[in-house]
């Protein structure tokens, strides 16, 4: 049985005990957290502590705090020689500190706490200094997940860049199309199947291929429409430097 202990309790963290805490073969032995309140959530009977110098012996430690925190919560571990791992998409291992062995687990999804996960869906990427502790780190991700990928540091950083333009990018042009349709009293729901066969085609058809829309065609009187109804300022920068993207991407094919 390999024992873990969670360090934060965010979102992914909050995550990674529910998966872990109704998955078999390991045992969730501690829970940190920097405050009290988000350990009220968890069971009483699960030991927690705010104290870093109050943590227990375990196989695998998983720090799953604020990237830049990873450094200093690393260094305060009270500890050596552990298998201390991060969650983040876009630190390298070596920012851990020198005195504990060092790796990565890393679920490539976004996450949001009221919102399940289901794990067997999620890629989780891991890496390690050494071969015995990547074993361990694939034992516990294969436990969890049916997709394991063995990344580099370096090929983290520029899968989490991604991640951050094909995630988090879209959900702010989701908000942005919320509010426009706010403004003129149209149900953001309207746009419901639109949304859903956008990311269904991604199945059969690469982002290159899917793409539609004036900005594709290079109809300027319809940009020009839309920038004319666009009050915010900051929607028509985005408006233009995205059409202005999109247009060059196909301006050989136009």
């Amino acid at each position: 049985m390999i024992s873990i202990v969670i360090i934060g309790l965010g979102n992914i963290g909050t995550h990674l005990y529910k998966a872990f805490n109704s998955a078999d073969g390991f045992t969730v032995s501690q829970l940190y957290n920097r405050t009290q309140n988000k350990l009220n959530a968890f069971p009483k009977a699960l030991n927690s502590t705010t104290d870093l110098s109050k943590l227990i012996e375990a196989d695998v430690y998983i720090i799953a705090t604020s990237d830049d925190s990873i450094d200093t919560i690393s260094s305060a571990l009270p500890f050596t020689n552990k298998l201390v791992v991060h969650t983040s998409g876009s630190v390298p291992i070596h920012a851990l500190a020198n005195k504990n062995r060092k790796g990565s687990f890393y679920p490539l999804q976004t996450f949001s706490n009221d919102t399940p996960i289901n794990f067997k869906e999620v890629p989780i990427c891991i890496e390690a200094q050494n071969t015995s502790d990547l074993l361990v780190l694939q034992n516990l991700a294969e436990k969890l997940s049916n997709k394991v990928f063995h990344i580099t540091s370096e090929q983290r950083k520029s899968m989490h860049l991604a991640a951050v333009f094909a995630n988090n990018f879209t959900n702010h042009m989701y908000y942005i199309a919320e509010q426009i349709c706010k403004e003129n009293n149209v149900p953001f729901t309207i746009l419901s199947p639109l949304l859903k066969e956008t990311a269904q085609k991604l199945d059969s058809l690469s982002p290159y291929n899917a793409q539609t829309g004036p900005a594709k065609r290079n109809d300027i009187g319809t940009i020009d429409r839309h920038l004319k109804e666009l009050t915010n300022t900051s929607y028509k920068e985005i408006y233009t430097a995205i059409s202005k993207s999109i247009t060059n991407t196909y301006e050989k094919k136009l």
